[in-house]
């Protein structure tokens, strides 16, 4: 009996998706905007109300700390363009992607790209695995959908090690 080749990184997301519930279920509002040190990334209130990531198009030196709101903007960002890119869709520009704030809505919006990917990882066949993936390495030819699949295992993993050590140091300095 043959086993499909998406059921060991689905194990494998599931296995880091349940780390990442353990955090999940306990992030408090005040959380998200939370700087451990004077040089941090956040999320800040755009003109219009919106939330905008720092950001900078070269990697600053040194490199800031992101808070709990910007690793979960950052996962949600691309998240979704790795959605799209999986679904055949048009990538939205980093722009595009709203965080929606502090607390409970940013949870459901990551509980809900989590859905929405177990959604795409079921419907992959071994063909599907084997085209060559535009994301997230748009100049070389080389990667497959099956390492874009690998890449989505390990960025989570980063993130919700990340999330993890702001949620516990903010629990352990208040």
């Amino acid at each position: 009996m043959s086993a499909s080749r998406t059921e060991l990184p689905r194990w494998q997301f599931e296995f880091t998706w349940s780390l990442f519930e353990y955090h999940l279920e306990r992030l408090e509002p005040g959380d998200f905007l939370w700087e451990p040190v004077g040089l941090c990334w956040t999320m800040r209130r755009g003109p219009d109300g919106t939330w905008v990531p720092d950001w900078a198009d070269t990697e600053p030196d040194p490199v800031p700390v992101p808070t709990l709101g910007w690793v979960t903007w950052h996962i949600g960002w691309w998240w979704s363009v790795t959605l799209d890119h999986a679904q055949g869709r048009p990538p939205r520009d980093r722009a595009d992607i709203v965080w929606p704030g502090e607390g409970a809505p940013t949870v459901e919006w990551l509980r809900d790209l989590r859905t929405q990917w177990l959604k795409v990882l079921d419907g992959l066949t071994d063909q599907d695995l084997d085209a060559t993936a535009p994301f997230p390495w748009p100049n070389d030819p080389g990667h497959t959908v099956e390492h874009m699949v690998a890449w989505v295992n390990a960025e989570l993993m980063k993130n919700v090690s990340e999330i993890g050590q702001l949620r516990l140091l903010r629990a352990a300095s208040v």
